[in-house]
């Protein structure tokens, strides 16, 4: 007896992704966008199918994901913000919404919806994880979004 193995693969051609994006801490999120867009290209993303939504903080990522992931406009919803300790006196809460949030739009919605959400506890933290030395969590979002596409449509 044979098992059926089924993954995702990694071309993003054709894909119509959508990014939201908080401005808190704007410049550790941008880096993340950047090291989104930058994947989403690489994997064959077209610019004119890339839609990125901003919103004023982390904690207001999912409703947006969720308006963006019921639209059925978009095969995948990439979420991308960042949390520092040290910003923000309500951390713990904030982190927790906002992962809880994300999770439940990508069950209600059915669809993709990726977290690039940076957790940290502090700025040093948050840089090695925009690009430093620990990766872009934004890169890894992304290329999670495709792969999850993809392995949808093959399980259809």
């Amino acid at each position: 007896m044979s098992m059926r193995m089924v993954e995702g693969n990694l071309d993003g051609k054709g894909l119509r992704i959508a990014l939201v994006v908080g401005r808190f801490n704007d410049f550790i999120s941008q880096r993340l966008l950047e090291g989104a867009l930058d994947c989403l290209r690489r994997h064959g993303v077209a610019d004119k199918d890339m839609t990125v939504a901003r919103v004023p903080g982390a904690f207001e990522i999912p409703v947006a994901a969720r308006r963006l992931a019921l639209s059925r406009k978009f095969d995948a919803v990439v979420c991308i913000g960042c949390v520092i300790r040290g910003e923000t006196s309500h951390y713990e809460q904030v982190c927790a919404e906002v992962a809880r949030g994300i999770a439940s739009v990508a069950l209600e919605a059915g669809l993709p919806v990726t977290f690039g959400v940076l957790t940290t506890e502090n700025l040093h933290q948050a840089i090695e994880r925009a690009g430093a030395k620990g990766g872009n969590r934004g890169w890894d979002a992304a290329l999670a979004s495709i792969e999850m596409v993809s392995l949808f449509r093959n399980l259809e």
